[in-house]
């Protein structure tokens, strides 16, 4: 009898085991530090808006880009002149929100990715969304396409992508199931085939045609308009949801395959939905701002280096650090050419594949080799 009440104390969480923190230091300093890191980015990506949204040929103070959203939600302020509202309004917020979107989204597509493929150097091209949607977009240019208008080339670049994310899935399916390494390889199949199909539509495509076609592989978001915002963020929203929901699962899967199904974890259920999420985010960013790298692969791997491969942060971390790297490159893009503008995908190629090469060397000496 004198022994079952210390149990009990102890079943209950008693004296000894009163504090979390004194439980878990190391995961007190895990939640200080996502903490920390979340209102950091949150901070960033707040004043960047503002400099972006003030930034430009036309330079509008940040005092005043505050006082002009402040009087448009009524809550005080002061209009700006008629040039400088249509300058804001027009022309420089259509641009950081579509920004905002777009580098969220591939922020935590690669994030899911990630997940899914359990390899931190994964990012969403793998299953051949981007080419898919490429393929669909050049198409529509090519073939001179004007079944939706303005929106053509658009709508074809989003359900070329959904479409190319389907066949894949369906051509590495058997059994019932779906392996990692056989999605893979049917991605890199389909990602060259679209490639081929690309340089076809090149070939017979006239002088403008191709022009336009270049610029759009690019990547730009020159032509960001409230109507183009108002396309991509019902996908963008509904991506960024569902996302963090799975945060969960996608920490179980990083255990293994097999510990995952003990734990509960339906595998082959989860990776057709996170798949179909990855396809949805990217598919609308890729439609709207054409083909732009290394936001995906970059930005999650840098916050897992920094805070730890959970998902509960890192998923919707990512979103927040992809939003702000596109931000801050659609700025640079604008302004450091000006009057020109530097294409937005080169310019994330350009500082991303060099980090990239970074990362693959750290992580190699860290893994003493790769064999």
């Amino acid at each position: 009898m004198t022994t079952t009440a210390p149990r009990a104390d102890l079943a209950k969480g008693g004296p000894q085991d009163e504090s979390p923190a004194r439980r878990s230091p190391g995961r007190a300093r895990r939640l200080s530090l996502t903490a920390g890191l979340t209102l950091g980015l949150i901070a960033a990506l707040v004043l960047l808006c503002l400099l972006s949204a003030g930034i430009g040929a036309y330079r509008i103070p940040i005092g005043d880009v505050l006082g002009s959203l402040l009087h448009r939600t009524g809550l005080g302020g002061a209009e700006l002149d008629r040039v400088g509202e249509s300058v804001l309004w027009n022309i420089r917020l259509p641009r950081v929100v579509l920004a905002l979107l777009v580098g969220a989204s591939l922020g935590c597509a690669g994030a899911l990715m990630q997940g899914v493929f359990g390899n931190p150097l994964a990012e969403p091209g793998v299953i051949g969304i981007s080419s898919g949607a490429a393929v669909g977009a050049v198409a529509s240019i090519a073939l001179g396409l004007t079944f939706f208008g303005n929106w053509t080339v658009t709508v074809f670049a989003f359900l070329a992508g959904l479409a190319t994310v389907l066949l894949v899935y369906v051509m590495s399916r058997s059994g019932g199931r779906t392996e990692v390494v056989t999605l893979i390889l049917t991605g890199i199949a389909v990602n060259a085939f679209a490639g081929a199909l690309i340089g076809l539509f090149i070939f017979f495509a006239d002088n403008a045609q191709v022009s336009q076609i270049t610029f759009w592989q690019l990547g730009s978001l020159a032509q960001a308009t409230w109507p183009k915002v108002l396309a991509v963020l019902p996908c963008a929203l509904a991506g960024l949801i569902a996302a963090p929901l799975y945060a969960r699962q996608l920490d179980l899967l990083a255990l293994g395959e097999r510990p995952a199904r003990h734990l509960g974890v339906d595998v082959e259920r989860l990776r057709i939905v996170l798949v179909l999420v990855v396809a949805l985010l990217t598919a609308a960013a890729v439609a709207v701002a054409g083909i732009i790298t290394f936001v995906g692969l970059l930005v999650p791997h840098l916050l897992r280096m920094a805070a730890g491969p959970g998902h509960r942060f890192l998923v919707p971390g990512s979103a927040l650090g992809g939003a702000l790297v596109l931000v801050a490159a659609d700025l640079a893009a604008r302004t450091v050419a000006a009057p020109a503008e530097l294409p937005l995908g080169v310019l994330t190629a350009l500082f991303g594949s060099p980090f990239f090469f970074w990362l693959l060397r750290r992580t190699r000496r860290k893994q003493g080799g790769w064999a």
